[in-house]
């Protein structure tokens, strides 16, 4: 594994190995032990999109790790200015140990990788967002032992984190029930790609049969950047799919609950859910910072 653009770029094995290195420097951090395994390197982070989580916790992965993050607003930065993206990621490489991008475009992440001779970690693009979902497994690790016959349902638009989610599943041999109106559907190519990988994936309009029985609910925003010119409608479509209390009762009464923030409580889902016993929402976000050291220790180091 050069980059991270996609979680199919990860197999079973690193994606273990990942979480093992993320609850071991987790746990490091705890005791107040220092971890400078990246002392005098630099993390470039382009962000095209604004951000608090994926911006903090990458910042202070790097510094935790002794290393130092530099952000870099694409507006700010000469691409701002017609420069090519090639050219770009040629000359960050010279500077820099490794990037990251929060961006709109997939294909621009992309392009920085296939130009970069440093890693490139996609923090977010339309098509994914392999680093939630890294995070994300390890907060189900943390709270469920394994992956092994769990069953695992989001409820609601089929977006870049579901498309990473599916195929995160996939390679952790971890069902997947997806539940979403017509035309929200995640993308089909990323369906097949994980059932080609031996996950087993449903698609499906009923948020009820999705959650009947499960282990985790996952609930995202319905109107993400980009999208809000469709706000209106989205709201309107997806008001079926909220996971709110009722749905939780379908679950098993073990069952967490997983946003990836930030959140409309009483849009995707409700505030008694939010904040309620099943909700393990910050420890998932808090998890966000560990999963990534271990990344950047996988890459970088």
């Amino acid at each position: 594994m050069k980059h991270l653009i996609s979680m199919a770029d990860l197999t079973h094995d690193e994606i273990i190995e990942l979480l093992d290195m993320a609850e071991d420097l987790k746990e490091k951090r705890m005791r107040g032990k220092v971890t400078d395994l990246l002392k005098n390197k630099s993390l470039g982070m382009i962000f095209e999109k604004s951000s608090t989580r994926t911006r903090v916790s990458f910042e202070v992965a790097m510094c935790d790790l002794g290393g130092h993050a530099l952000y870099l607003n694409a507006k700010d930065m000469q691409l701002g200015r017609g420069e090519t993206i090639s050219d770009t990621s040629e000359v960050l490489s010279r500077y820099l140990y490794g990037i990251i991008a929060r961006v709109y475009s997939h294909d621009t992440v992309k392009q920085l990788a296939e130009n970069s001779s440093i890693p490139v970690i996609n923090a977010l693009s339309d098509h994914e967002h392999p680093c939630q979902i890294l995070a994300d497994l390890l907060t189900i690790r943390e709270y469920k032992n394994n992956f092994k016959d769990l069953k695992y349902a989001w409820v609601g638009d089929g977006n870049n984190v579901c498309n990473s989610a599916i195929l995160g599943c996939a390679l952790v041999d971890m069902e997947i029930l997806v539940a979403c109106p017509p035309g929200y559907e995640p993308d089909a190519d990323i369906v097949e790609q994980a059932r080609a990988l031996g996950g087993k994936v449903t698609i499906t309009n009923d948020p009820k049969e999705a959650v009947a029985n499960a282990d985790i609910l996952y609930a995202d925003v319905w109107v993400s950047m980009g999208d809000e010119d469709e706000r209106e409608k989205r709201l309107t479509d997806l008001a079926p799919y909220q996971i709110n209390s009722e749905l939780v009762e379908l679950a098993k009464p073990d069952v967490i609950v997983m946003h990836c923030l930030p959140a409309h409580r009483g849009e995707e889902i409700s505030a008694e859910v939010m904040d309620g016993p099943h909700s393990v929402v910050f420890d998932q976000a808090e998890n966000r910072m560990h999963a990534q050291k271990a990344l950047l220790l996988k890459l970088m180091a």
